[in-house]
């Protein structure tokens, strides 16, 4: 089930959006073979969000290079209909559906393989009604539908605490202590797949990731941000853990295989405790500007260890430094923002 990654991507950024979604997109070794071996159709719920597109695009590039006809079916609201046009054109089927509405599951595709990718996190402060719904409702009518079936369930890592920088981070064997009201509906997630788990014999894998990262979106290009704005950097929140998303879905695809009874769980993130001062004198250096630092280091971090995942699938394909200068370069020319900052600087978990 090892397998060593060699570097596949380009060491210089991409141009444009099209090359971007297509570096995202772009398979890894045995993602196709994972995927393939489910033996039929997979999928992905709530594939319009941030991460949804581009994991789809992979689903469907890895089952090609390895000759299967198995269909990848994206299933959204699809608020962003450049969203559903991109996939229909790379030969996704595209099934439109509110998963908030209980009426959308009666009609659901079945599946050889479920990827859950829905959940509310940002705004819900003064709406947490909706917060539980997304993050904990929708989830038990999903593990219904999908009984039986292997699933793979994005989770994140804001179920734990914050761990003090020098431990390394929380491992999957440490116990969840979510702080505020997102965190706790999301381990509400969790319990509820454990639950069709135990009780349908539905084999689980719980993805906890913090912090996926791309050129647009994410923690990396959040600081990057607000240093072209001239807007000051935050570093009470300390240092963070950080991923390019193309491993991200990579890992996310692959981890399908490990779903068992109970859940299987894994850490998913990169390797390096780094500063988040560091971060931002980086993306200054990248972008020529000097960045405006505010707060004073706090002893401890949200933080995961992903060891696990990495003896699994291998180290990240794009190394952070480069990570960093290619959103420096994005950022400092003018590339569009998705607009949904990650808000990593939250310690109390308010979102």
């Amino acid at each position: 089930m090892s397998t060593v990654i060699t570097n596949m991507l380009p060491t210089t950024a991409p141009a444009d959006e099209q090359e971007l979604d297509e570096l995202l997109s772009r398979p890894l070794p045995g993602v196709g073979e994972a995927l393939a071996a489910l033996g039929g159709d997979i999928v992905l719920l709530g594939a319009g969000g941030k991460i949804g597109p581009t994991m789809s695009l992979m689903a469907r590039r890895a089952l090609d290079e390895v000759g299967s006809d198995a269909r990848v079916i994206a299933v959204s609201r699809f608020s962003d209909p450049a969203s559903r046009t991109l996939l229909e054109e790379a030969g996704i089927v595209v099934h439109p559906a509110d998963l908030a509405r209980s009426e959308s599951y009666a009609d659901l595709p079945d599946a050889a393989g479920m990827f859950y990718l829905a959940a509310m996190k940002f705004g819900t402060t003064g709406l947490e009604h909706q917060t539980w719904w997304s993050n904990a409702a929708m989830p038990a009518l999903v593990a219904d539908r999908y009984r039986g079936v292997p699933s793979l369930v994005y989770s994140t890592g804001n179920v734990y605490p914050l761990s003090p920088l020098g431990t390394g981070g929380s491992t999957e064997a440490d116990d969840p202590a979510p702080v505020g009201e997102y965190a706790q509906s999301c381990l509400a997630r969790e319990r509820l797949f454990s639950y069709a788990s135990h009780t349908w014999d539905t084999p689980v894998s719980i993805f906890r990731l913090n912090y996926a990262c791309e050129l647009r979106y994410g923690v990396i290009a959040d600081i990057a941000t607000k240093i072209a704005a001239g807007e000051p950097v935050d570093v009470t929140m300390p240092a963070v853990n950080v991923a390019w998303q193309g491993d991200i879905n990579a890992w996310a695809l692959r981890s399908i295989e490990l779903a068992g009874t109970p859940p299987r769980i894994l850490n998913a993130t990169g390797p390096e405790t780094v500063s988040v001062r560091r971060l931002a004198h980086w993306l200054g250096e990248e972008m020529g500007i000097a960045p405006k630092i505010v707060g004073e280091e706090s002893p401890d971090a949200l933080l995961n260890d992903a060891a696990e995942i990495h003896e699994l699938y291998g180290y990240p394909s794009v190394p952070l430094r480069r990570l960093v200068r290619w959103v420096g370069q994005w950022v400092g020319g003018g590339g569009r923002q998705l607009g949904k900052a990650t808000k990593f600087q939250q310690r109390e978990g308010k979102f």
